[in-house]
């Protein structure tokens, strides 16, 4: 049985600023960005729970978020200490497990199979990390208890805020059940509206539905979507301390979801990445693409390939990710792309088999 947790920092970078300025406890606030890229827009990246009771959410202009809450104290990001912030927590984080995956600058999935053999020494584990963090970091966080990586994290969101929420194998295919489709995790507005054209809108209707008829709508995605409806995630906690991975990210000089600006940036990235592992003389089969948006959430996603020594191979899969996960309606502000599952090609004869 797995045991996996979800840790995901409450309202992360406003609660950064409540520590330098503890006045900000109970006010509603929000941190903004791009007004050194975009004039003075600005836009929320993230708000605290009292703006939330007033609609403010990320994403939208400051100037619309102060006509809902005209108290708003708008808040000017400051990367470099929630950077900070983040690093400590992943030191606490670390100390109780070496499986550990940091998926955002905010949130880390983390395996305790090794560490608890029932769901109640996994609640008791959970409450220990909690407590550090707060009383190390002086942070809040949820954590989601979960079989795996899809409950861990539906689990968390439920959680919030500042609540631990446990999920068992047993209980997990109704847990998710009675929620839309656009609740559960990777199905975005899109997906949701061509569900719901066919009938489907609940995660209990798309369990139930025909998968094969899934897979001629949607593809792999299909299966995807439909194992996510019945709880199903087969894939394992990724600790960056174990496994070797070679990967570059670039953020862009301006936030953007125009394909013909990406797509290049992916291409060079790619490039870049293939290059270091000839250097290294590494084959791979694991890439990975990683996409933050302009209200710095962060989505990665990953395809196992033949073990490969190509840069077109990294080109094509990493660039397919992006049109298959992208989504019109954010702006991207940070690309990047990895390649693990590295193994060490044995001598430079062989290489040149592989290198053109």
């Amino acid at each position: 049985m797995r045991f996996i947790l979800l840790i995901d920092m409450d309202y992360f970078f406003v609660a950064c600023e409540e520590l330098k300025d503890p006045s900000l406890k109970d006010k509603p606030a929000a941190v903004t960005t791009g007004s050194d890229r975009e004039g003075s827009k600005g836009v929320i990246m993230t708000c605290n729970y009292p703006a939330r009771k007033f609609g403010v959410r990320s994403g939208i202009s400051a100037n619309q978020a102060l006509g809902m809450c005209k108290d708003l104290v708008l808040l000017k990001e400051d990367f470099k200490f929630y950077e900070e912030k983040s690093a400590q927590v992943a030191s606490i984080i670390r100390k109780y497990s070496n499986l550990a995956e940091q998926v955002s600058i905010d949130e880390s999935f983390v395996d305790i199979s090794d560490k608890v053999s029932t769901y109640e020494q996994g609640v008791k584990y959970a409450e220990a990390i909690k407590r550090d963090i707060r009383s190390l970091s002086g942070l809040p966080c949820s954590i989601g208890i979960g079989p795996n990586k899809l409950i861990a994290k539906m689990a968390c969101d439920v959680a919030k805020p500042d609540g631990i929420r446990l999920v068992r194998q047993e209980e997990a295919k109704s847990f998710l059940s009675i929620m839309p489709v656009d609740k559960l995790y990777g199905i975005g507005g899109k997906t949701a509206e061509k569900l719901s054209f066919i009938g489907i809108k609940t995660a209990a209707q798309l369990a139930a539905s025909n998968k094969m008829q899934l897979i001629e709508k949607f593809g792999i995605f299909g299966l995807e979507i439909y194992n996510t409806a019945n709880g199903i995630d087969d894939s394992d906690v990724v600790s960056d301390y174990e496994t070797k991975s070679i990967g570059r990210e670039r953020t862009l000089k301006k936030d953007s979801n125009d394909d013909g600006e990406i797509i290049p940036v992916i291409k060079e990235l790619s490039k870049e990445v293939f290059k270091e592992a000839k250097s290294q003389g590494f084959s791979f089969k694991v890439i990975t693409i990683k996409i933050r948006y302009a209200d710095f959430t962060e989505h990665l996603k990953s395809r196992t390939v033949k073990t490969s020594n190509s840069a077109e191979d990294i080109e094509r899969v990493a660039s397919e990710m992006y049109m298959k996960y992208r989504t019109q309606t954010m702006k991207i502000r940070k690309l990047g792309v990895r390649i693990s599952g590295l193994t060490k090609i044995k001598s430079q004869r062989s290489m040149s088999e592989f290198f053109s």
